[in-house]
């Protein structure tokens, strides 16, 4: 059995949140939440609460050890962009995107 948990609209860039996955996929979920409290990113953090998140929702929904659970599945999509304008010389305007992500987290027993 799989437990999965999504985090929508995160603000941060999916290519932030992609540096930070490949860390943890295919780990066991202690090990995996010892390098996410260590790793130097903001999108660490969030990866870490969506983690514990689908930890919580393995062992509610379907009475799943938490000592045996191991990280199957981690990806990041992109979310909508917010879009922006900054001001700039001569009345004029320069957009920039404000991009988020939506982070799924799968965990299995194995």
């Amino acid at each position: 059995m799989e437990a999965r948990a999504r985090a929508k609209q995160v603000r941060v860039s999916p290519f932030k949140v992609r540096q930070v996955l490949p860390l943890i996929r295919g780990k066991k979920v202690g090990d995996a939440l010892v390098v996410l409290r260590y790793t130097p990113k903001k999108a660490a953090k969030v990866i870490e609460k969506v983690l514990k998140s689908a930890v919580a929702n393995a062992e509610h929904n379907y009475g799943l050890d938490i000592d045996k659970l191991v990280v199957v599945e981690a990806f990041a999509d992109q979310g909508p962009s917010m879009k922006r304008f900054r001001p700039v010389s001569m009345g004029r305007a320069h957009p920039y995107r404000h991009r988020t992500s939506h982070i799924t987290v799968s965990v299995a027993e194995r």
